[in-house]
């Protein structure tokens, strides 16, 4: 009895959630395991969407966070299903590899976070962000940021920048949005998954620069959103092309993505120039081949990649977002994504049928 009650209880859950814009097999295929690996920026919402989507499938999904650039490498190699990055692909880099397609699975943002004594509000521009990061500014009392923060009390003490040690999405964001604030920083340093910061501390993933940022006093880093939050971190609120100074939310990395998209959604939404939006946000991406048929991968593995990516971009994926700190796809996203889905093949044939 309790088998059946059980049975009734699953097939009800899942049929629920179909209903609400999930995928379910309904005993079409057999359900998969599937591999991916990359950005750590997106990974506490992706822990919750996989959990969900097997529920709803019975496929399970397992995910590296090993940085953009890892994932990347991964998918070049042909060892997972698809790869996690923050930024999308170049056109040289598409050009180095079969072809693939980009997926949009969440906007977040790049949150300037700080470990100071005393100062729960900081204002930063992004001439003195990068300033900083090049050590053009070395001290926390330096004029410039007490003109933007006459109220605060800075301390007489070394500013400490937290980077990142592995090659990084959120590297690339925050770079990309330091060359278009900073001459200085776009003529010496440049936007990448790598770049030669000149001084500071190096860390591993999103976790990594969180915790130390955490630990140590007098540091300033970038990091996702979710991170700072989930570590109570303070972070800076960032003036944008307008001159106001935002702090991230759903509302403004939302506001951040109110110009065109692409056809294939490889686009950079940073230093908006829209009304209200936070400068450092951004879309991530998951990117899969094409042509699903390599490394031996089934068509019920290609099958179950593009179901894993229908759910994301449902209604009922999307809704996740804002409670885990990041903001959902605009509607055009998600429609050029669906389109773009289903130019995916396997031996040549339309896996959307």
């Amino acid at each position: 009895m309790r088998k059946i009650l059980s049975s009734v209880m699953t097939l009800a859950i899942a049929l629920a959630m179909a209903a609400c814009g999930g995928n379910t097999n309904n005993g079409s295929r057999k359900a998969q395991e599937l591999s991916g690996a990359g950005a750590t920026f997106p990974l506490p919402f992706y822990n919750v969407v996989f959990e969900q989507f097997g529920q709803v499938n019975g496929d399970q999904v397992a995910y590296g966070g090993i940085g953009s650039g890892g994932g990347v490498r991964n998918l070049r190699d042909k060892i997972v299903d698809f790869a996690g990055s923050d930024a999308f692909l170049t056109d040289k880099e598409m050009a180095e590899m079969a072809p693939v397609v980009h997926v949009p699975t969440c906007m977040g943002a790049v949150v300037v976070a700080y470990n100071l004594d005393g100062v729960k509000e900081l204002k930063l521009s992004g001439k003195i962000i990068a300033d900083i990061f090049a050590g053009e500014i070395k001290m926390w009392n330096d004029e410039r940021l007490a003109a933007l923060n006459p109220d605060v009390k800075l301390p007489a003490e070394s500013i400490i920048p937290v980077y990142r040690s592995d090659g990084s999405g959120t590297t690339f964001v925050f770079t990309d949005y330091l060359t278009k604030v900073s001459q200085m920083w776009a003529s010496k340093y440049g936007a990448g998954k790598s770049v030669n910061f000149p001084l500071g501390q190096a860390a591993k993933g999103n976790p990594g620069v969180a915790g130390v940022i955490k630990q140590t006093k007098n540091t300033i880093g970038y990091v996702g959103s979710e991170y700072a939050f989930a570590q109570k971190i303070p972070y800076a609120s960032v003036e944008n092309q307008r001159g106001e100074f935002v702090l991230p939310s759903s509302a403004t990395i939302s506001a951040a993505a109110a110009g065109d998209i692409p056809a294939d959604t490889r686009c950079s939404i940073t230093n908006s120039d829209a009304a209200g939006a936070y400068p450092i946000s951004t879309f991530t991406w998951m990117i899969i081949y094409k042509e699903q048929n390599y490394s031996d991968r089934t068509k019920e593995q290609a099958k179950a990649t593009l179901d894993l990516l229908k759910y994301i971009l449902s209604d009922e994926a999307q809704s996740i977002t804002s409670e885990v700190h990041y903001a959902p796809l605009p509607a055009k996203a998600k429609d050029l994504s669906m389109k773009n889905l289903k130019t995916i093949t396997y031996d040549g044939v339309a896996v959307l049928q």
